[in-house]
């Protein structure tokens, strides 16, 4: 017979985890994903229904339920108003007549907006408002310029392209975000330059790894750290040589490989420490403190909550120069003490996400989830949970 728990367990196997790793990622014990799949608990609520299907990576709901379909994202997915002019020009197959910019007036304006995305509480529409006009300027600048400079304006177009992919995150168009990471890469590749290789490798694994294919990240990193030569020069190289060592801690991590992954993480936190403590990168935001938050989501992805919670109370989150990853540093540890049961602390750690920046929070699923689990229960934690979820645009 077809139930939800034959589904659930179909789905746990697939994606090769135990009973022990779901549970812990979604809080609950192996008996408890036992006694799902055996059918001796009911089909959870909604909230649980979520966290399971993200941790699955199942897109739609009905693939666990078997009822009407429910995509997930219709849930766990806030959609930025602007999404439709963004995409509308990534999309957009021509390009206007005109002169292209300098090289540098370009790095300019790059510079910019990657500074709107990382210090305004509202970074997805700080950054809606320059990226149909950035990347009309980009494209125009790689194509028009000649020789070193549109070399340079093709590492700009790589950079205007990353901003794409963030700002898509998590929006109901996953199809712009392989669009925008694909096109970066290709700029980058266009611009023969290692560094702008590095970086496109960083972002195109996060779409990897999203998709449930740590093996095709793992592999993109590694081509890329082949063109870096070992992290031995400037303060720059060490920068991306680290960020691509970390990106390789965070893909082992998901596939549940311990070993691998603080291996990997402690190159990229000896890269750190080689840059100096108060050194952070002006847009990747590589260095000490971000190493630091980074160990935090390896200890929940290798379903370690006590040293996620243990980490996480020693990251100085305030030392992170921007609101966008303080939130989602802050979320992370949210993420670890809901491992614990430790609810109060969940609830307080979203709201300093949320102070820190609106927009991330509304729109990264797993703040959404948490919210909405427990915004259902009773005393303090559920009334404070329930102001978070109306805040975040969860209409209780």
């Amino acid at each position: 017979m077809d139930t939800f728990g034959s589904r659930l367990r179909a789905y746990r196997e697939r994606s090769g985890k135990t009973r022990a790793v779901l549970g812990g990622l979604v809080g609950r014990s192996a008996e408890w994903v036992k006694a799902v799949e055996s059918g001796r608990l009911l089909t959870p609520r909604l909230p649980m229904l979520l966290r399971l299907a993200e941790v699955l990576d199942i897109d739609d709901l009905s693939a666990l339920t078997g009822e009407q379909s429910l995509p997930v994202a219709s849930v766990t997915r806030a959609g930025h108003p602007a999404v439709d002019s963004v995409a509308a020009a990534v999309q957009r197959t021509t390009l206007p007549a005109g002169d292209p910019l300098a090289a540098a007036e370009l790095r300019a304006r790059v510079d910019h907006a990657w500074a709107a995305w990382h210090h305004a509480s509202a970074e997805r529409t700080a950054v809606a408002a320059l990226l149909p006009g950035l990347l009309t300027d980009a494209r125009l600048a790689a194509r028009g310029l000649d020789g070193v400079d549109r070399r340079r304006a093709a590492v700009e177009l790589a950079r205007v392209y990353h901003l794409v992919q963030l700002y898509a995150a998590h929006q109901p168009q996953p199809q712009l975000v392989w669009l925008a990471a694909d096109r970066a890469m290709l700029a980058a590749q266009d611009a023969d330059d290692p560094g702008a290789i590095a970086a496109a490798a960083w972002y195109y694994a996060h779409v990897y790894r999203s998709d449930g294919e740590p093996d095709a990240a793992e592999q993109v990193l590694l081509d890329a750290l082949d063109l870096q030569g070992g992290g031995d020069g400037g303060g720059e190289q060490i920068a991306r040589w680290g960020q691509l060592q970390l990106g390789l801690a965070l893909g082992h991590a998901r596939a549940g490989r311990a070993g691998q992954a603080w291996r990997y993480w402690d190159s990229a936190d000896a890269a750190a420490r080689r840059l100096g403590p108060g050194y952070v990168h002006p847009w990747l935001m590589f260095g000490s403190v971000v190493v630091d938050a980074f160990g935090v989501t390896l200890g929940i992805d290798l379903v370690r909550p006590g040293d996620a919670v243990r980490r996480a109370a020693a990251v100085d989150y305030s030392a992170l120069p921007s609101r966008t990853r303080r939130a989602g540093g802050l979320i992370d540890a949210a993420r670890a003490h809901l491992m614990r049961r430790d609810e109060v602390a969940v609830v307080h750690l979203l709201g300093r996400a949320l102070r820190e920046s609106v927009e991330t929070v509304r729109h990264q699923p797993y703040a959404r989830g948490m919210a909405m689990e427990l915004a259902g229960r009773t005393g303090v934690v559920g009334e404070d949970a329930r102001e978070l979820a109306l805040a975040m645009g969860i209409d209780w």
